[in-house]
């Protein structure tokens, strides 16, 4: 079952109160989505890491609901 942008944001969200969150759907699928996160969480942290904390925060939903995620991360200025 595909997981809807929504429910993506919300689940990033509870891990980063302070995130800016921009998610698209990039085939209309609720299964292939762009993200773009912005925290000051990830200040000094590398953009794996980065990438590592929001796979984190969707609970084990990459590869199963959620199917492909391109993901930007970055702190803010």
């Amino acid at each position: 079952m595909a997981m809807p942008a929504s429910e993506i944001e919300a689940l990033i969200k509870s891990a980063f109160p302070d995130a800016v969150i921009t998610i698209e759907d990039l085939a209309g699928d609720n299964d292939h989505f762009a993200a773009t996160v912005v925290s000051a969480a990830f200040r000094g942290i590398s953009r794996v890491r980065q990438h590592q904390m929001v796979y984190a925060a969707l609970q084990g939903n990459m590869g199963g609901a959620l199917h492909a995620l391109a993901l930007q991360t970055a702190a803010p200025d």
